[in-house]
């Protein structure tokens, strides 16, 4: 392994990085504006005119891929802070941004991202956060910070990468022997992929089936599988694409657009929440970190008093829990595997007395790399893309990529399960769209919290709940800087978990992970801008990371969040942290801090608006009292939840408690939208266990042909 001080950081990337479509170009005013806020936000891209003008280029590509209703809100915020009235509000001089000197255009920025008007707040953040993680994912940027690369490209460069020493064993999830450095998918995954690579013919005019799912993730993979392998003809519609070995090439900023939906800038409507969701043949499942939890027995038991639902006490749900995790191969990370990032939370809560435990993942012969964020390019992880989705085409299941659902009708009267049209917008890479029709008497949605109670909102279809009681377990991020090499981009991201504060509020508490700590997402989450963001950004291979998530929902029966569909084709969402969550939150922030601290941190920087720095845990109550409204922390998920829960309510519900929407005979919810509440652990067991529940009653009530 090469010494640190002689490592070739980022070796193999090539200079340019843009993968999105060429974009219409912005006025010049609005290109004008960008361009000095990119300049405020970044100024040492600025320092080399032709670096900042690609930066601007990307940026101005960048907003061009947005929906065009997003484009016109960024448009318009671009247009009011370049204006006089924009520096009017910031208490500036009356004249346009371009008129002011850098340092009156950076004081402008600043007070716009702490206004008292929420709207200013929301247009300077998402303003801020796009800028910063356009330049943190160029090569110049990455080798400033000293991000080490591409795995691929490079090999292991820190003992927390790579193969481990040993003997192997069926037993544990990670490498024991060592894999060739350009090895992207051993033989025997090669073979269990091989039906989903070639081309996939359909019939333009007409698609038909037994059963139709929409989505491939955690819910859409596994009901595919459960009914394929029952005997049913099933078509697999996906929205995104197919990628898998070589086109994962561990680039942050291309991955990162390709494999998450709306190119990683989905977020609620005032930007309040980034939300990190999967679209790709897959789902969350191929970009997910690997734990593997199952849902607490005394959320189980909330549900059957609150939401009737049948069938899903603890002992119903563990035997089905321990087929899931064998059929995934969910082991133990041993002690040796762990990162310095993960040591954190293990040996923190050592020293502070706390509960806290290395987790189970989803993996079979890992090789740390720490991409697991951007999809496994070893066939490592056992998630939807190398099991059930084999499974399903094994079993005679097609799957249709680059489709998005428009809306289901039902055609027939009368019956369990009358006959459905779906609608879809098929839209492959190179080709112009077109619609298909698909129909079956069994429709499965799994397109996740968000696209699920959208397509039945345009499909008129659902109960009342439909949209509603979004849940998110909202997370934010307290980093650490430390005097040792954290790295917190390599190794496996999660392998422990610190759940000691998780039943506080009758049972709506918080708990600490740690996440993949990649230049682009980091730079985005760490708030501020300027010198004092790329002092931190600098200490990069230094910087350790916990995330703080809530189990939210502490308020029963409101619902601090929906998903609405638009008429414009586009989603509207909406959340808010009800004061109870808040104050869990806050804990969880004090308590992460105090992780760091005991794991040896010189200093903590919070995820507020205005970050709170300590160097002592004895100054924690600075971290207590701080605002916590929209914009005035980072806040995200990965955990979007609840929008069309099962429950014996149709009032509040969105389907019945067998998992079948209200009103809609043979049309059934199997992804995390069927949650009835928050779980207070990471949710991809669950909705594998609902998948399961879910289609295993369909073959139970029909069978097919």
């Amino acid at each position: 392994m090469d010494a640190p001080g002689r490592r070739k950081y980022l070796s193999g990337v090539p200079q340019t990085a843009a993968s999105a479509p060429p974009a219409p170009q912005l006025p010049l005013a609005l290109r004008t504006t960008l361009g000095l806020l990119a300049r405020a936000v970044v100024p040492h891209a600025f320092d080399d005119p032709a670096r900042g003008a690609r930066l601007v280029q990307r940026l101005e590509t960048e907003l061009g891929t947005l929906h065009p209703r997003k484009q016109r809100d960024l448009r318009n915020g671009l247009a009011l802070i370049g204006s006089w009235v924009g520096a009017l509000l910031a208490w500036h001089a009356p004249k346009p941004l371009r008129l002011h000197s850098p340092e009156a255009q950076a004081r402008i920025l600043h007070r716009w991202l702490h206004s008292r008007l929420p709207l200013l707040r929301a247009v300077a953040n998402a303003l801020r956060r796009i800028v910063l993680f356009a330049e943190y994912t160029t090569a110049e940027a990455q080798r400033e910070v000293r991000y080490l690369g591409p795995y691929h490209a490079r090999g292991p460069m820190v003992p927390w990468e790579g193969a481990l020493p040993g003997t192997p064993s069926d037993a544990e999830p990670v490498a024991r022997a060592p894999m060739p450095s350009g090895a992207h998918l051993p033989p025997a995954v090669t073979a269990a992929l091989s039906p989903l690579r070639g081309p996939i013919a359909v019939d333009p005019d007409r698609l038909t089936a037994d059963a139709i799912v929409i989505g491939s993730g955690a819910g859409g993979a596994v009901a595919a599988a459960r009914l394929a392998e029952a005997g049913y003809e099933v078509l697999i519609v996906e929205a995104g694409p197919l990628l898998h070995g070589a086109a994962l090439d561990e680039r942050e900023f291309e991955m990162f657009t390709r494999l998450y939906a709306e190119r990683g800038q989905r977020a609620t409507d005032d930007a309040a929440l980034s939300m990190l969701q999967g679209t790709s043949v897959g789902g969350g499942t191929t970009v997910n970190w690997m734990i593997m939890l199952r849902t607490p027995d005394w959320v189980l038991d909330e549900w059957a008093a609150y939401h009737g639902t049948e069938g899903m006490r603890p002992a119903d749900l563990a035997p089905v829990f321990t087929r899931i995790e064998a059929e995934l191969h969910a082991r133990t990370v041993p002690d040796d595997a762990h990162s310095p990032n993960n040591r954190i939370i293990l040996d923190g809560a050592r020293t502070l007395g706390w509960s806290a435990f290395a987790g189970r993942i989803n993996a079979k012969g890992c090789v740390r790399t720490g991409f697991c964020g951007y999809g496994c390019r070893y066939g490592a992880k056992q998630g939807g893309l190398q099991t059930y989705l084999p499974r399903a085409v094994a079993a005679g299941a097609r799957i249709l990529p680059h489709a998005t659902a428009l809306r289901i009708e039902v055609v027939e009267r009368g019956g369990s399960f009358p006959r459905k049209r779906v609608t879809l917008r098929h839209a492959p890479p190179g080709e112009a769209p077109r619609e298909l029709v698909a129909e079956a008497p069994i429709v499965v949605v799994a397109g996740g919290a968000v696209e699920t109670p959208a397509l039945l909102q345009r499909s008129r279809l659902g109960g009342g709940g439909t949209g509603r009681f979004l849940r998110v377990h909202p997370t934010s991020a307290v980093f650490g800087r430390y005097d040792r090499e954290i790295q917190g981009a390599s190794g496996i991201p999660l392998t422990a978990v610190c759940d000691e504060f998780l039943r506080g509020d009758g049972g709506y508490g918080s708990w600490i992970e740690c996440p993949p700590l990649h230049p682009g997402l980091a730079a985005a989450s760490v708030q501020g801008f300027g010198a004092a963001h790329r002092d931190l950004m600098l200490g990069f291979p230094n910087l350790g990371s916990l995330i703080v998530l809530v189990r939210d929902g502490a308020e029963r029966g409101h619902s601090d969040g929906e998903v609405r569909a638009r008429p414009d084709g586009s989603t509207s969402i909406r959340y808010r942290l009800n004061p109870r969550d808040a104050r869990q939150l806050e804990a969880g922030m004090v308590a992460a801090a105090r992780l760091h601290f005991a794991a040896g941190a010189r200093e903590v920087v919070s995820a507020h608006a205005t970050p709170v720095v300590l160097r002592s845990p004895d100054r924690l109550d600075l971290l207590r009292g701080r605002p916590l409204g929209p914009n005035q922390v980072t806040l995200s998920t990965a955990h979007v939840n609840g929008t069309c829960r099962l429950g014996a309510d149709r009032t509040t519900a969105g389907t019945d408690p067998q998992g079948e929407v209200y009103g809609a005979p043979g049309v059934f919810v199997a992804d995390g939208s069927l949650l009835p509440t928050a779980l207070g652990v990471n949710p991809q067991e669950t909705i594998m266990a609902l998948a399961t529940i879910v289609s295993e009653r369909i073959a139970s009530r029909r069978r097919p042909g």
